[in-house]
C-alpha cells in the first residue's frame, strides 16, 4: 500500500503573535490539508506551556471536524491520566457525531506539561501513569469492546450512543507506548520528533512482535517527525533556524514562543550551541518538497511503517502553508495534483 501522510499539530504560539492565533493558524492549516489530501489532521495536548496552545484537542478537533469535509481528524494525543476514560470516551463518541467516520482517538502517557501541572489536572497524578493499561481497557469497553464481567461500572453507558466510532491509536516515545499498543491490538505511532529518532526502530519491532491481532484489525505502524519544504533548499535552511533555536532553549527547560528567523539569525550562539544545532540539522528532514519526499520515503522503509504524521511548527505562517503544500504535491496527494491541474 502506498504510505498515507497525516498532519501533526501542536498549535504553537510563534513570537509576536498570541495563543489564539495559533488556535486560528491551525483551523486553516487543518482546511489546507482537508483540501490537499492529506490523510489525518491530528492536535497534539500541552498544559501550563508558552510554546503551544494546544491545551483541549477535543476542542478543536470538534471545530476541525465540523468545517472539512473527508480527512480524519483527531488526537496526538489525549494524556488518558489526566481524565476519566468515561469522560473521554463521552468526548470522543459526541466528535463522531460530528464528523461520523472520521475521527481519531490517539491516546498517551506521558503528562504534556511539568509535574505540577499534572497533579492540578488530576489530584491521583501520582499513580494514575501507572494505571494507564487498564484506563486503556475502560476506554476501549466504553467505546464499544464492552466492560468485563466485574467491573463496577459495567452497567454504565457512554453516551451519545452514536453508531460508527473514533480509531484509537496509542501514541509514545518508548517501549511501553508500544507494548500498550500490541496488546490492545491498536494501531501505534512512535513521536520520533521528540527522540529524534533514538529508540524508534526498537520500539516498532517490539510492537510488531507482539502484536495480538483483535477486532480484525493488524498492526499499522506510523511515526510522527519534524519536516519542513520550501521552495528552495537555502530557504529551507533559513525557516529552520528558528525551530534550531526553540529546541535549544527546550533543551534547558524553556519553553518560549517559536523566534522568528531573523531572532534566530541574530542569537549569540555558543560554540556548542553551534554543535548542537549541526547534530539537528543532519537529522532534520527539510529542504525542497523533493528533497523531504525523498527523505520521509527512506525513513518509512527503513523503519517499515505505513504512515508518517509531519509536525511543521514554522514562524512564517504563508510558509507553513506553502511547506505543506509542497509536501503534499511531492507525495502525489490527490488534492494536490488537483489543485496543480
Amino acid at each position: 500500500m502506498p504510505l498515507a501522510l497525516s498532519i501533526l499539530d501542536q498549535s504553537t504560539i510563534v513570537s509576536g503573535r498570541d495563543a489564539a492565533q495559533a488556535i486560528q493558524e491551525t483551523l486553516e492549516v487543518a482546511r489546507l490539508a482537508d483540501r490537499l489530501g492529506y490523510a489525518r489532521y491530528w492536535l497534539a495536548e500541552h498544559h501550563n506551556s508558552r510554546s503551544h496552545a494546544g491545551s483541549a484537542p477535543e476542542i478543536v478537533i470538534s471545530a476541525i471536524g465540523a468545517t472539512t469535509r473527508r480527512i480524519r481528524v483527531g488526537s496526538a494525543g489525549i494524556m488518558l491520566p489526566h481524565y476519566s476514560s468515561l469522560k473521554v470516551a463521552e468526548q470522543f463518541r459526541a466528535l463522531e457525531a460530528v464528523a461520523p467516520g472520521r475521527i481519531d482517538l490517539g491516546l498517551g502517557r506521558a503528562p504534556g506539561s511539568d509535574g505540577r501541572t499534572a497533579y492540578a489536572l488530576n489530584p491521583n497524578a501520582g499513580t494514575a501513569a501507572d494505571n494507564f493499561p487498564s484506563a486503556v481497557r475502560d476506554l476501549l469497553g466504553w467505546l464499544g469492546d464492552g466492560l468485563p464481567e466485574q467491573h463496577p461500572f459495567r452497567e454504565v453507558r457512554a453516551s451519545p450512543e452514536v453508531p460508527t466510532f473514533p480509531e484509537v491509536w496509542i501514541l509514545g516515545s518508548s517501549d511501553y507506548g508500544a507494548q500498550v499498543a500490541a496488546f490492545f491490538g491498536l494501531p501505534y505511532c512512535f513521536a520520533h520528533f521528540i527522540t529524534d529518532g533514538q529508540g524508534c526502530a526498537e520500539a516498532l519491532t517490539l510492537y510488531r512482535e507482539t502484536f495480538r491481532e483483535m477486532r480484525g484489525q493488524k498492526a499499522h505502524a506510523a511515526i510522527g517527525i519534524y519536516a519542513l519544504a520550501a521552495d528552495t533548499e537555502a530557504e529551507a535552511e533559513r525557516l529552520f533556524a528558528s525551530r534550531a533555536l526553540w529546541r535549544l532553549h527546550r533543551d534547558r527547560g524553556n519553553y518560549p514562543p517559536l523566534p522568528t528567523a531573523e531572532e534566530a539569525a541574530a542569537y549569540p550562539y555558543t560554540e556548542a550551541d553551534q554543535v548542537k544545532i549541526a547534530r539537528m540539522r543532519a537529522r532534520a528532514v527539510i529542504g525542497t518538497g523533493a528533497q523531504v519526499h525523498a527523505r520521509i520515503a527512506a525513513l518509512a522503509e527503513e523503519l517499515d511503517v505505513q504512515e508518517v504524521a509531519v509536525l511543521t511548527p514554522c514562524h512564517d505562517r504563508e510558509a507553513r502553508r506553502r511547506s505543506v503544500t509542497l509536501i503534499a504535491e511531492a507525495f502525489g496527494l490527490t488534492g494536490a495534483l488537483a489543485a496543480c491541474a
